[in-house]
């Protein structure tokens, strides 16, 4: 299709040419004339006037992740709570503290933070941690007592001194001096045992329980002699077939209701 500005020049040579020839030979003209101007397509080539990109190559601008540290030194925390957000291993988690699989360091204890380094553990990395008091100070000497999850200290057991003819709760054992002294008996204690405890055996579980076993704690009820009424199961069939049939004269009734109501 040609171009309209190039229409109005070829429509004025067609009419010159079409006059001055014979009405014969006017087809013929014509066709001489359209050879004559044959024109080539164009070709137009469009130049951008920036580099040509998709919105895809373009620079991004998220929003923000909120990295940093989110509590800071001395600060209480509870269990669960997060301390410092980052990518990578800035700091590494201490004393009371883990850290997620986005690098997260979180506490894992009720208690105040600290930023601290430990250098006999490594040398250069910077730990989080978390303690019990606010005047405590990380990291702690390697050979001093540890506080526990239960914000104790641990001390050592004090054992009484037994006097000459006292008495002290020992279970089932005798104690004989030597040779000279003579033959020496200590009296027993024996606690009472509560009721329905009778004959338990306590022992130091994981988790620092004195618990028993499952089956031990089943039990229980059959120390302490309670008797349980047997459950007797019956005919499960008569009693589906009646809840069915009561379930049918209630639909059968509320059908009724609405007639009635209808009406």
């Amino acid at each position: 299709m040609l171009l309209p500005r190039l229409q109005p020049p070829l429509r004025a040579a067609i009419a010159s040419i079409a006059r001055s020839a014979p009405s014969v030979q006017s087809t013929a003209c014509l066709n001489e004339a359209f050879a004559a101007l044959a024109l080539k397509p164009l070709v137009f080539v469009r130049h951008a006037s920036h580099a040509q990109q998709g919105a895809v190559n373009k620079a991004k601008d998220g929003p923000g992740k909120r990295l940093g540290a989110k509590k800071s030194g001395e600060q209480y925390v509870i269990p669960g709570n997060i301390i410092f957000r980052q990518r990578g291993t800035h700091w590494f988690p201490g004393d009371n503290c883990a850290m997620g699989r986005d690098h997260t360091i979180y506490a894992t204890e009720s208690g105040y933070v600290k930023y601290y380094k430990d250098p006999e553990r490594h040398p250069k990395r910077q730990y989080i941690g978390v303690v019990f008091k606010r005047d405590q100070v990380l990291p702690l000497p390697r050979n001093s007592h540890r506080r526990r999850r239960l914000n104790m200290v641990a001390v050592k057991m004090e054992v009484p001194e037994v006097a000459e003819g006292g008495e002290v709760a020992v279970s089932g054992v005798t104690l004989e001096g030597g040779e000279g002294e003579g033959r020496k008996e200590v009296k027993v204690k024996k606690a009472k045992a509560r009721k329905g405890e009778e004959g338990r055996d306590l022992k130091l579980r994981p988790g620092y329980m004195y618990r028993e076993s499952n089956w031990e704690i089943g039990r229980a009820a059959e120390r302490a002699g309670v008797k349980v009424k047997p459950f007797k199961p019956r005919d499960r069939w008569t009693a589906w077939k009646k809840r069915e049939v009561r379930f049918a004269k209630n639909a059968e009734k509320r059908s009724l209701g609405r007639k009635i109501g209808g009406k």
